[in-house]
């Protein structure tokens, strides 16, 4: 085998090898853990090596790190680079997983991506394909993708990640290249058409000054670009785009206890949105809690409201109500 027919981890791990244990050590810590398998796989199958071969690698090394401005990688070069060697959808499939969510590997870049995303997707799999996905997420970011599931399928994915048994390496590089080719690299391609949605996220988790404040400037900088953001974003005014139906949906998600304290600051016309939903006698009641609450801080209000606002958005991004439903875009009171 000659130095020119090495791979990268061959290489690598020829260069670990000549600068000796002390130096590879060190090195070795500043590598991910995957990174440490597969040059640690590709130095166990070398057998011998030349003195020839070592002295080619070596100089490869020196030769493209000698020039005093170093090297710039960015995503163009990194491009134009892949294009001299790989077909276009090679390139394109490659660059939108480099341009998703952050992470060094496949898991790191799982643990970036919203909880909301992640639970839909995971829908749509065998309970023990998110099984094994879910286990291997952070805990905090497991409870939150779970608490997004149906009951019924989290309690299967739940008990399905007691009992699992040690799984085979040859599994997790399967889901792996599912979650590559079929998740990650869409979300990638997604992030580069919908930077209006984005925004739009973005001015819905702000407090409701920092909105306005920001609202007003964007909109003296680009009328238009701010009227399409806000065409985007969903805030609790906007409970008169959902059905009656989808509303009621909404009711029986919603904490009870905080649907008070969310009523305190609203108008006259949301609050009989939302007591259509039930009936009489439960409306009464309703009323009789907001009216004892007495004064509210305005933050407490805001708070409330942006959990309703939240189980809104999770329930349209699962499916399970649609937006913009009311006929004609009238407003049910009665």
């Amino acid at each position: 085998m000659s130095a020119t027919h090495l791979t990268g981890k061959q290489k690598a791990a020829v260069l670990f090898m000549t600068i000796g244990r002390e130096r590879s050590a060190s090195l070795m810590q500043a590598l991910h853990e995957d990174e440490i398998r597969e040059i640690s796989s590709a130095m166990a199958g070398l057998g011998v090596i030349r003195a020839e071969m070592v002295e080619s690698v070596c100089r490869e090394f020196v030769e493209n790190f000698e020039s005093a401005d170093g090297l710039v990688g960015t995503f163009e070069t990194t491009e134009a680079f892949l294009r001299k060697t790989l077909n276009p959808e090679q390139v394109e499939k490659i660059m939108d997983e480099i341009r998703g969510p952050a992470g060094r590997n496949m898991w790191d870049k799982l643990g970036n991506v919203q909880e909301s995303i992640l639970a839909n997707y995971l829908r749509s799999e065998y309970p023990q394909t998110a099984a094994v996905i879910v286990s291997r997420l952070q805990p905090a970011h497991a409870a939150r993708v779970l608490a997004l599931l149906p009951e019924d399928y989290a309690t299967d994915v739940m008990m399905r990640i007691l009992h699992m048994e040690t799984v085979q390496r040859e599994v997790i590089e399967s889901v792996e290249a599912t979650l590559r080719s079929e998740f990650i690299s869409s979300l990638g391609r997604a992030s580069k058409r919908d930077s209006y949605e984005l925004l739009a996220e973005v001015f819905n988790n702000f407090d409701r000054k920092t909105e306005t404040r920001f609202a007003e400037l964007m909109d003296l900088e680009s009328h238009e670009d701010m009227e399409k953001v806000k065409a985007l974003m969903f805030t609790f005014e906007d409970i008169n785009r959902l059905s009656q139906e989808a509303l009621m949906r909404v009711v029986n998600e919603i904490d009870r206890d905080r649907l008070p304290i969310a009523l305190k600051g609203a108008s006259d016309s949301e609050r009989k949105l939302f007591l259509q939903c039930m009936s009489k006698r439960a409306g009464n009641i309703l009323l009789e809690e907001i009216a004892s609450l007495g004064a509210v801080r305005v933050r407490d209000v805001e708070a409330a409201q942006a959990e309703i606002v939240l189980t809104i958005k999770n329930l349209v991004n699962s499916g399970e109500i649609d937006m913009n439903t009311a006929s004609d875009g009238e407003e049910f009171i009665s």
